[in-house]
């Protein structure tokens, strides 16, 4: 086969070999404020390996992580690639039911829990007819394995030769519209993703500090966590706890991170607590990045004059693995998700999956060379989803005369209003550029002749009340058109999400 292809030779042993073993590769930013060395990473995911082989783990067989953003998630999840097992981090917040129905369907044979979440997954467990071993990182409960204790003395093992097409690990889709879906990815786009965004987006160097708000279990913050610092020699920051406004702005003050990468619904929070307290921030931060949903024109603003520093906003799925679609640093249009990452092609097309003209609405393909395998025993979908080359992205954009993307709608939430395409975003972001809105979500109502009219939902800021914003509906009419306005505004507490931030639509449907 030649030289292996196994993704952990490049992100964790080549380091060694360059020189790098002493160099931090992730410090904790909480608790214990623990850190790890290249040279300390590569040695203990080779005894992950080892411990795996020492437990009768044989190649393909799926190694389970309910793993919070700690130093042990990137030693299991290399471990298993040099091991040839397949490592499938799973969301840290969901619920006992959804993680009975994911292990049962990935067939794990090893699972690996934080002691933190051990009494959401514990109901999950019961009576599961695939689980050799549970390991719990921390304290282990009766019927589990201490993490500490089952790789203690286990020999090292290299990485196993691997080709770049086999597979490597599984990431469960954040499940926004339904319940989460196997996608299965190779070795080779770990590394695809690195050359592609990575290099020549991003611009990652190797004496930058990453922090990325966004969890190391989904594929945004595995690249901007794992994959983009792993492939320069850059340190990591991991925190395990909850993202809130005030714990970013304390890790930017006290950690210093040279790159912080985070979610649309993050940056939002931060500018309104920015904005309260007054002042600038104190950070270090030269670039920042976003995903999982549209950035607002209005956010991106406001945030790079507060804190000086540019939102790279763009667009990636699980099946693409990471961001294909992104404006550039240095050329940022915010309101718009930018041009194609080199790499990658993209189109638009209608339901005849014709092109369509700029100006019009189509929806989003993307072929390059990071795409998934395709979906865990989803063989319909994956037919539908992974049509040769091409990927279905299920999102709808439009072209401006610039050649930039402009960001429509999820395709199974646009509607139609007099017979014109409305996109909720676009109806969204319209309610954000309000001084007194916070967050905003659009979804359709049938009126009383059974005709779908645009439905907002809207989230104040601290503080404000709805008699503070004044007539939502005519600052919507002003901003975009007549027709597009909210007929009904809802005034809530907050939105229905993933823990990736995106929006969940289909609950808010589910509601009118």
């Amino acid at each position: 086969m030649g030289e292996s292809e196994n993704a952990a030779v490049y992100f964790v042993d080549r380091h060694v070999e360059e020189g790098r073993a002493d160099k931090v590769a992730f410090r904790e930013a909480d608790g214990r404020k623990r850190s790890l060395t290249y040279g300390q990473l590569a040695e203990e995911a080779s005894r992950f390996a080892g411990a795996l082989y020492r437990h009768g783990v044989r190649r393909e067989e799926r190694i389970a992580m309910i793993v919070r953003d700690q130093i042990e998630f990137p030693v299991v999840f290399w471990g298993a690639l040099k091991a040839g097992a397949i490592p499938v981090p799973l969301n840290t917040l969901l619920s006992s039911a959804v993680y009975e129905d994911i292990l049962n369907d990935s067939r794990a044979s090893i699972l690996v829990v934080s002691e933190q979440l051990w009494e959401v997954v514990e109901p999950a467990v019961q009576g599961n007819r695939f689980l050799r071993a549970i390991l719990v990182i921390g304290e282990a409960p009766r019927g589990t394995e201490s993490y500490a204790e089952f790789i203690r003395d286990a020999p090292p093992q290299p990485a196993v030769e691997a080709h770049g097409d086999e597979l490597a690990f599984w990431l469960y889709s954040s499940g926004s519209t339904g319940t989460p879906k196997g996608v299965r990815h190779v070795h080779a786009s770990l590394k695809a993703t690195v050359d592609t965004f990575g290099r020549q987006v991003l611009g990652i160097r190797e004496d930058d500090t990453v922090y990325s708000v966004a969890k190391m279990f989904f594929a945004y913050g595995l690249g901007n966590a794992m994959s983009f610092p792993m492939a320069v020699g850059a340190t990591t920051i991991l925190y395990g706890g909850r993202p809130t406004p005030d714990a970013a702005l304390e890790i930017m003050k006290t950690e210093r991170p040279t790159v912080f990468c985070a979610v649309p619904t993050l940056y939002a929070a931060l500018v309104a607590a920015q904005e309260k307290a007054g002042g600038k921030p104190d950070h270090a931060i030269r670039i920042c990045t976003s995903a999982g949903e549209a950035l607002p024109r209005e956010v991106g603003e406001r945030w790079e004059k507060l804190w000086g520093a540019e939102i790279v906003d763009g667009v990636g799925s699980t099946e693409m693995l990471h961001i294909f679609l992104s404006n550039r640093p240095g050329d940022c249009v915010y309101g718009t998700s930018g041009l194609a990452v080199p790499g990658y092609e993209v189109r638009l097309v209608d339901e005849h999956d014709e092109d369509v003209a700029e100006g019009e609405v189509g929806e989003l393909l993307v072929r390059g060379p990071s795409s998934a395998d395709g979906y865990w025993n989803r063989r319909s979908k994956s037919m539908s989803t992974f049509q040769g080359h091409w990927t279905r992205t299920g999102d709808k954009y439009e072209r401006t005369p610039a050649g930039r993307f402009v960001y429509c709608g999820r395709t199974d939430d646009m509607f139609k209003v007099s017979g014109i395409w409305v996109s909720p975003f676009e109806v969204e972001q319209a309610l954000v550029e309000h001084p007194g809105v916070l967050e905003a979500a659009v979804v359709p109502k049938a009126d009383d002749k059974g005709l779908e009219k645009p439905k907002a939902f809207v989230v104040l800021k601290s503080g404000t009340c709805a008699e503070d914003v004044g007539d939502l509906k005519e600052f919507v009419k002003q901003k975009i058109g007549m027709w597009k306005y909210p007929r009904w505004i809802e005034f809530v507490d907050d939105l229905p999400k993933t823990a990736t931030g995106k929006i969940q639509r289909f609950k808010l449907r589910e509601s009118v």
